[in-house]
């Protein structure tokens, strides 16, 4: 999921479950999971990556819904040079 890094701050909880629950089918543990703690993904079907792509877009719909709201512009800094 690609996410734009001035909308992070209104992203809650319940957005990063949603995500979390539409993908935890893929999430394989290891045989020593309990002891390790490590897991893998399976790929993704070309059907759940369109499905993934309509997520994210319309979470980042509603997190440009949520800045507007806030009154808060989603701008970035420009980057001070170091030239002189």
């Amino acid at each position: 999921m690609k996410l734009r890094l001035d909308l992070l701050e209104h992203l809650t909880d319940q957005d990063i479950l949603e995500e979390v629950l539409a993908n935890n089918h893929r999430y394989k543990p290891e045989p020593l999971f309990s002891k390790t703690g490590v897991g893998s993904l399976s790929s993704a079907s070309t059907e759940e990556r369109a499905q993934e792509a309509a997520r994210s877009t319309a979470l980042i719909a509603r997190l440009k819904q949520r800045a507007a709201a806030s009154g808060k512009k989603s701008s970035r800094k420009p980057s001070l040079s170091t030239k002189l």
